[in-house]
C-alpha cells in the first residue's frame, strides 16, 4: 500500500512538473518560480501535504544540485578555472563586501546578536549556483561572453563556502579555536587536492572515464561524481564544489558525451530540487517576517546586480552583457537555506528559519525574472534618457545647425567603446 501511494505521489509530482515546464516554455520564461510555488502548495501547511514520497524527493533534490554543478564544470577546463580565478578574485572581494554586509547589518538591527549576524551575512552573500545554472541553460546563455564572469563569481563563492561553513559550524557549536582550525584545514586541503588532481591529471582522468558505450560512460561519470561529492561533504567541503571540480577534471570528447547523456537527468532532478525547497516551507511561517525579508531582498538584489555589472565591466564586457551578468546573479537558494538551517538547529535564533525562507523565496522567484529582464529594462531606460526634448518654437534652425556639426555615432559605437567584442 505504501509503495502504491509513493508511486502515485511521485508520478503526480513528475507529471505536474512537466505540465508546468510546458506552460513556462509557452510564455518564454523560466519554470523555476512555478516549481517553487508547486512545492509550497503541497508541502508542510500547504493545500495537500505529501508524505510517502518525501524522503525520495529529498534525495532527488540533493542529486539535482550535484548534477547542476557537474554540468557547469563540464563547460570549462581546469586551466580556464584557474585563469578566471586569478583575474576575477577582485570581483569576489567586491561581492563579499556588497552582499555579506547587508545581512550582518540586518541581523544586528533586528537584535539577533553577532553570531546570527555572521550567519545572515552568509545567507545574503551566496548566490544560488543551482538556480543560476538552470536559468543560464533555459535562456541559452551558456556561450555568452559574460557567462565566464558569472561562473567565476559563483565558483569563488562556492570555494569560499569551504572556508565559511567550517567557521560558522564552529561558532554555532561553541567549539574552541583549535578544533575549528582543524576542520578548516581539512576543508581547504580537500578542495585544493581535488583542484590539483584536475589540473595535473585531468587527461588521465578523462581517459579512465572515456568509453564508446553511452551506458558505461553514463554510469562511470555519474558514479564518480556522486562518490566525490559525498566524500567532499563528509570532509566538510560542499558536495556542490566536489561535483563542480569533477566536471572541471573531465575534458574533450568525454565532457561532450557526458553533457549530452546527463542533460535530461539534470533537468529532472533540478526540477525535483526546486519542488523540495517549496515542500519544506510552511506558508504560515512567512507572513510575520515577510516585510523585513522583502526589504533585505530588494537591497541585496541591487547589490548583486551592481556586483555583476562591475565584474563584467572590469572584464571588458559590453553594456548589455554587464546588465545581464548583474541580473543573473540575484537568485539565492540552496546554500542560503543550508546556512540558515545550521543556525536553527543550533537554537541561535528561532526566527532565522522563516526569515531566511521568505528571503530566499522572494529572490529565487525574482532571480529568473531579473536574469531575463534586467538588460532590456536598462536598455529601455537608457533610450528614454537619450531621447532629446522637443525644441522650442524658433529654436529649430539653431538645433539643426548644431546637429549638422556633430559626429554620427550609434549604439554600436558605444558598445564597441566598452572594449567588448563578439557577443555582448
Amino acid at each position: 500500500m505504501h509503495s502504491a501511494v509513493f508511486l502515485i505521489e511521485f508520478g503526480a509530482i513528475i507529471l505536474g512538473l512537466g505540465l508546468l515546464g510546458r506552460f513556462a516554455a509557452r510564455f518564454s520564461f523560466s519554470p523555476i518560480p512555478l516549481y517553487l510555488l508547486a512545492g509550497l502548495a503541497f508541502g508542510n501547511g500547504g493545500l495537500l501535504p505529501l508524505g510517502a514520497s518525501e524522503e525520495f524527493v529529498a534525495i532527488g533534490a540533493e542529486i539535482g544540485v550535484i548534477l547542476l554543478l557537474l554540468m557547469l564544470g563540464l563547460e570549462y577546463t581546469a586551466s580556464d578555472l584557474v585563469s578566471n580565478l586569478k583575474t576575477q578574485y577582485p570581483a569576489g572581494l567586491v561581492d563579499f563586501a556588497l552582499n555579506a554586509l547587508p545581512g550582518a547589518v540586518a541581523a544586528l538591527l533586528l537584535g539577533w546578536g553577532p553570531v546570527a549576524a555572521v550567519v545572515l551575512a552568509g545567507v545574503t552573500w551566496i548566490s544560488s549556483s543551482g538556480v543560476i545554472a538552470k536559468v543560464l541553460g533555459d535562456l541559452g546563455r551558456l556561450g555568452n561572453r559574460e557567462t565566464p564572469v558569472i561562473l567565476s563569481i559563483l565558483v569563488l563563492e562556492d570555494l569560499a563556502m569551504a572556508v565559511y561553513l567550517p567557521i560558522i559550524t564552529a561558532l554555532l557549536a561553541g567549539v574552541g579555536l583549535a578544533a575549528g582550525s582543524v576542520t578548516l584545514a581539512i576543508a581547504l586541503g580537500v578542495a585544493g587536492l581535488v583542484l590539483f588532481l584536475a589540473l595535473r591529471y585531468g587527461r588521465l582522468i578523462s581517459r579512465f572515464v572515456s568509453s564508446d558505450d553511452p551506458e558505461k560512460l553514463l554510469l562511470v561519470v555519474l558514479g564518480l561524481t556522486l562518490l566525490v561529492a559525498g566524500v567532499a561533504q563528509q570532509l566538510q567541503v560542499s558536495a556542490a564544489v566536489g561535483a563542480f571540480l569533477v566536471g572541471i577534471a573531465l575534458s574533450g570528447e568525454v565532457a561532450e558525451g557526458a553533457h549530452t547523456l546527463l542533460s535530461p537527468l539534470r533537468d529532472l532532478f533540478a526540477a525535483v530540487f526546486f519542488v523540495f525547497f517549496g515542500l519544506h516551507t510552511d506558508p504560515a511561517s512567512i507572513p510575520p517576517v515577510i516585510l523585513p525579508a522583502l526589504a533585505l531582498a530588494i537591497v541585496t538584489a541591487l547589490t548583486k546586480t551592481a556586483t555583476g555589472y562591475w565584474a563584467a565591466r572590469r572584464a571588458g564586457i559590453g553594456v548589455k552583457g554587464r546588465w545581464r551578468a548583474g541580473g543573473t546573479l540575484v537568485a539565492r537558494g540552496e546554500f542560503s537555506i543550508v546556512i540558515a538551517g545550521l543556525a536553527v538547529s543550533a537554537g541561535i535564533q528561532p526566527q532565522m528559519g522563516p526569515f531566511a525562507t521568505a528571503y530566499v523565496l522572494v529572490l529565487v522567484v525574482i532571480g529568473p525574472l531579473t536574469a531575463r529582464f534586467t538588460e532590456p529594462v536598462a536598455a529601455h531606460l537608457a533610450r528614454r534618457r537619450s531621447t532629446p526634448t522637443p525644441p522650442a518654437a524658433g529654436d529649430g534652425a539653431v538645433l539643426a545647425e548644431s546637429a549638422a556639426d556633430l559626429p554620427k555615432t550609434g549604439s554600436d559605437d558605444v558598445e564597441a567603446g566598452s572594449g567588448a567584442s563578439g557577443r555582448a
